[in-house]
Parts: C-alpha cells; structure tokens; sequence
C-alpha cells in the first residue's frame, strides 16, 4: 500500500503540498446486491471507474460516468453512485485523507486519466491483482475437498505463486492455502455437527492428508478438538 500510495501523492499533487494520506483502497463491482444509498464520509474519496456506465448523485447534481473517469468526492458531501442497466459499472475508490477540497468549492472534481498516467497505471494493477485473488478464493471455495496446492492455483491464475501469496494475502489477509485450510474447517463443523461420519471419514472428504493434520488443523482454528466440538453440538 506504501508503495501505491507514493505514487497517488506524486501524480495527483504539487510537491510542495503535505500529501494526502492513503486511508483504504475497495475495489466494487455492481451486482444486484448493490445499495445505492446517499451517504457522506469523514475523508476524501477518489473514484476511478474502471468499466461500464453509471452515474454520481452528488448534493443535488446527478451526472454520468464512464471508463476512465475521476471522481473527487469531499468530506462530508453527500453522494452515492448508480449502474447503467446493461453496463455493469465497476471502479476502484481510495479513501484518502488531507486532500484538498475540490476546485470550486462544489465538493466534487470529473477528470479524465489515460492508460499512461501514474495513477492509472497503478490503479489498474490493483484491479487485477483482485481480480486474480478472487478467482483463485472462489476456485478454492468450489474446490476445497480436492488436493490443492499453491502451484496449481498460482497457474489457474497465470501468475507466479510467490506473487499469488502476496497479493492474495495483501487482499484478504491470508495466505491462499491457510484460506483453504479454513474453508475446509467452516465444512467440517457442518458434518461434525449433522453427520455420523467418523473423524477419519470427515478427513478424507474434506482432502486433509491424514486424520492427525484435520485434528491438528481443527484445534489451532477452532481452539477445542473436532470431537469436543462434536459433544457441544449434538
């Protein structure tokens, strides 16, 4: 994060302004579970539209935006953001704060980036980099009975496995087969609880190598041993 945001503050501001610090970087993608709610916020956000249409209801003005688009939100603004039916929009936004307010004092600024500005060009890192880490997370959630390993989900996502663990771990704060690991424990608690199966049998559906690795790996993330937590919850 250091490092992107080094770059924002070098390609959005004079160099002899204090720069803005980088709050949180979200990557949204609209779904039908998209809540277009008016709201307001205690820092600075910058919206980068990154595919489809939509539109900004800003205070009273309602305006469109596309691909490639800058949007500059002041604190306190109310806002909130739309998708055009047909053209799902999806943008990175950065919650950034010591950000002067907009030009204008209208508590919004429309810009246009190009595919070779700094901002961009880091912006649309961060975009794969989510992209890849949600295939793999959801590749892993559809698959987690099965003997995975980090090569093989480094290759599903075309990319190195030691570049996979970091950005999956700078995503979701974990490593890829620690997300695995876990997944499989979440399944296992339903068969535990539901199922007659024995702890050996439970292992060996859920791709643990050995009865002592699943009973290992239960304890450390659910801190009592798989058949106790059998007895708490028959």
């Amino acid at each position: 994060m250091s490092t992107h945001q080094y770059i924002l503050t070098g390609a959005a501001l004079p160099s002899e302004r204090e720069h803005p610090r980088l709050l949180y970087v979200t990557y949204a993608h609209y779904s039908r579970e998209w809540r277009s709610q008016i709201h307001s916020d205690t820092c600075s956000e910058m919206f980068f539209i990154t595919g489809g249409n939509g539109a900004f209801l800003i205070r009273e003005g309602r305006f469109p935006v596309a691909i490639n688009d800058l949007v500059v939100v002041d604190p306190g603004v109310p806002h909130t953001e739309t998708s055009q039916n047909g053209s799902p929009m999806e943008y990175v936004v950065l919650g950034l704060e010591g950000l002067e307010a907009a030009p204008g004092g209208k508590g919004h600024a429309l810009l246009h980036l190009f595919a070779e500005d700094a901002v961009s060009s880091c912006l649309r890192t961060l975009i794969q980099e989510s992209r890849e880490c949600s295939l793999v997370r959801q590749y892993i959630d559809n698959h987690f009975k099965e003997n995975l390993s980090l090569d093989q989900l480094a290759e599903l996502a075309h990319v190195n496995k030691y570049y996979l663990a970091h950005a999956f771990r700078r995503e979701f704060d974990t490593s890829p087969i620690s997300y695995l690991i876990s997944r499989r424990i979440r399944e296992s608690r339903f068969l535990l609880a539901e199922t007659d199966h024995s702890l050996s049998q439970i292992a060996q559906i859920l791709g643990f190598s050995s009865l002592s690795y699943f009973s290992q790996s239960f304890r450390r993330l659910e801190g009592i041993s798989p058949m106790e937590y059998r007895k708490r919850n028959r």
